[in-house]
């Protein structure tokens, strides 16, 4: 009988003020990409309740949006995670201080969506995250085969 070695999945953090629409888009995008290699989560300084126009966008691209919570930073400050992405700058300025540990931080300012409150404004927010976590994943696998 042979045993293989089964890698652990990374832990991957977004991290946004509300952790409504742009931190929970990005959750659901990575899952939807690559949940085989990451486990997802997301949080906010100050969590509200999910956007409806966010799952909306997210569904209209087929990503599941189910499980799909907003939950506050603090109750994941006992965790340690390899990536963190922080989406805006007012969750860069209020997690400066964050006592989560990980391995790498990663600052994209997407523009709010709920500040346009319109579909059109969630579906430019869900293809701004998908492109540049599709590059990041394809920076992540190059990294992996050179180690």
């Amino acid at each position: 009988m042979s045993h293989f070695f089964m890698p652990t999945k990374k832990k991957v953090l977004f991290l946004c003020s509300a952790n409504s629409a742009r931190s929970l888009m990005g959750e659901a995008i990575l899952r939807h990409l690559s949940a085989d290699q990451f486990e997802v989560f997301s949080a906010g300084k100050e969590p509200d309740r999910p956007q409806a126009l966010a799952l909306q966008a997210l569904e209209a691209h087929g990503v599941n949006t189910s499980g799909l919570a907003s939950k506050s930073i603090e109750a994941l400050e006992e965790h340690y995670f390899d990536t963190v992405f922080i989406l805006c700058e007012k969750a860069l300025q209020a997690c400066r201080h964050w006592k989560g540990g990980c391995g790498h931080l990663l600052y994209w300012d997407i523009s709010d969506p709920r500040l346009h409150g319109q579909l059109d404004a969630y579906e430019h927010t869900f293809n701004d995250i998908y492109q540049r976590l599709s590059l990041w994943l394809l920076i992540e696998a190059r990294d992996n085969i050179r180690r």
